[in-house]
């Protein structure tokens, strides 16, 4: 059991985009290299008790920010706008209401 993390850490430093997307790829003499916002998490224990019960799991999630694209000797980075905005429109809510909160809570 204590190997399980050494070998899972091993396995997932290979994470990234080019395990959501694949290896970058050149089409009409442009190169695109996918970027990914990428994170999982594992967790698991036991019980010290007389039936030994154990348990564990694990998961994770990706966004797609965008892409590098090179044409010629020029890079640019181009964000993939609608999934950005996906993620933004609701931490920027939760951030506004979390603030009225706290702006609330002062005047008391």
């Amino acid at each position: 059991m204590p190997s399980l993390p050494i070998r899972l850490a091993e396995t997932l430093t290979n994470f990234g985009a080019k395990a959501v997307y694949g290896e970058a790829y050149e089409a009409d003499g442009v190169r695109i290299v996918p970027v990914a916002l990428l994170w999982y998490g594992f967790g698991g224990g036991s019980d010290a008790g007389d039936d030994g019960a154990a348990g564990g799991g694990g998961g994770g999630a990706t966004i797609p920010v965008g892409a590098y694209v090179t044409r010629g000797g020029d890079v640019r980075f181009e964000p993939n706008v609608i999934a950005l905005l996906g993620v933004a429109i609701p931490a920027i809510w939760v951030t506004g209401r979390a603030l009225a909160r706290v702006i609330r809570a002062l005047k008391k």
